[in-house]
């Protein structure tokens, strides 16, 4: 299961934006450092469901749309300088690790100073917080870097060793991958054993861009000045206007049956007459979600895999004509792959056998014979035929 982190300053609403994505129970309140250990739950992302195609129902979307679990990672609070000791520290920086993609969970009403502390909306610019997460990420992966660097440029200058497998080996507790290491060095352009510490710390910021992908959860948007909002998304960066609080208050009614809510909808259905009270408050949730399009916190999930992590829906089975598996069930998975896999690739994601014994796959709409080198499609259903 791929992950995806949550970071930001204290009192942004992480936890608040966590437990809207997963259902979780996690402790929220309006002071810094709630999260203490990072929380991991699961979560998920909205794909058309293929059985829309079919006259039957797999049973396993809700009308149509099919939820794809991915893992989620709330971070505690980061502060400037987290990097060296401050706040927290870096053992939370470390919680990132296996993060694929981050969500910047950013308070876009600026009612928390640097540190998280209320301030009261307004009091806060929000856009003095955009930057401050990649540098600390950055300076994370500086910071381990450079503990053995020059040992490394050492064995490079003098046993001529190939430096891109040394940095990877450096960095791989981070989540760094060779292609990652690969990139940030053509995009460098410069001798890395005559590099200072600015040449480092620019390479770091390539890695961490290339590793760590990053989206812009401009939270409390519901209560945030106008002026603040447009501002930040004016940036050159994905932001995504949020009310983590309405999703939570959606997902807790549509879970009681109280209204029909589908996460990523612009609107809810009520389903049960409610008091005053409660009805007054989903009106006042609808009119967030008629001036946002929705509340933002699927639509974050859904671009941090599909836009930034170019990830795709496909649909394993047995049964290329019914589109089921050895038991009857239709559509039983979904699996997400990264965009230009092949069907070869699927089989190994299904088991190491069928990938060993793979001789070819078909396509469940076409009932086409695909090879091994056939490049997948969002959305494809495919059967995998192997010795096994």
């Amino acid at each position: 299961m791929l992950s995806v982190g949550l970071a930001g300053k204290p009192n942004a609403g992480k936890s608040t934006f966590f437990k809207a994505a997963t259902l979780a129970e996690v402790e929220i309140a309006n002071y810094p450092f709630t999260t203490i250990d990072a929380n991991h739950g699961v979560s998920y992302v909205r794909v058309p469901c293929p059985c829309r195609e079919l006259a039957t129902s797999c049973g396993r979307c809700r009308d149509g749309t099919r939820y794809v679990p991915v893992e989620l990672i709330d971070v505690a609070g980061l502060v400037p300088d987290a990097h060296l000791g401050k706040g927290l520290g870096n053992e939370f920086l470390d919680s990132l690790r296996v993060a694929e993609a981050v969500i910047h969970v950013l308070d876009a009403s600026g009612s928390a100073d640097a540190e998280g502390n209320p301030v009261g909306v307004g009091n806060h610019d929000p856009m003095t917080d955009v930057e401050f997460l990649k540098r600390e990420i950055g300076m994370w992966l500086f910071g381990i870097l450079n503990r053995n660097w020059e040992r490394l440029m050492r064995r490079v200058r003098a046993e001529g060793v190939k430096i891109e497998p040394l940095i990877t080996e450096q960095l791989a507790g981070a989540g760094v991958a060779d292609h990652h290491v690969r990139w940030a060095l053509a995009t460098m352009k410069s001798d890395p054993t005559k590099w200072g510490d600015d040449d480092m710390k620019r390479f770091a910021g390539l890695l961490r861009d290339a590793s760590k992908p990053m989206i812009i959860a401009a939270n409390k948007v519901d209560v945030a000045p106008p002026e603040f909002v447009a501002r930040l998304k004016a940036l050159d960066e994905i932001v995504v206007p949020t009310s983590a609080a309405a999703e939570v208050a959606l997902r807790m009614a549509d879970k009681t049956g109280a209204i029909k809510y589908r996460p990523g909808d612009p609107d809810f259905e009520m389903v049960k007459d409610l008091s005053g009270p409660q009805k007054a408050g989903l009106e006042k949730i609808r009119g967030i979600l008629k001036a946002t399009g929705g509340t933002g916190v699927q639509e974050c999930l859904d671009r941090a895999v599909f836009e930034l992590l170019e990830y795709i829906p496909v649909f394993p089975v047995e049964d290329e004509g019914k589109w089921t598996d050895r038991n009857g069930v239709v559509l039983p998975d979904a699996y997400l792959m990264k965009k230009g896999s092949t069907t070869k690739d699927l089989a190994y994601r299904i088991h190491t056998d069928i990938g060993d014994s793979f001789l070819f796959a078909l396509d469940g709409r076409s009932k086409r014979r695909l090879g091994e080198k056939h490049e997948l499609k969002a959305g494809d259903v495919i059967k995998i035929v192997s010795t096994k």
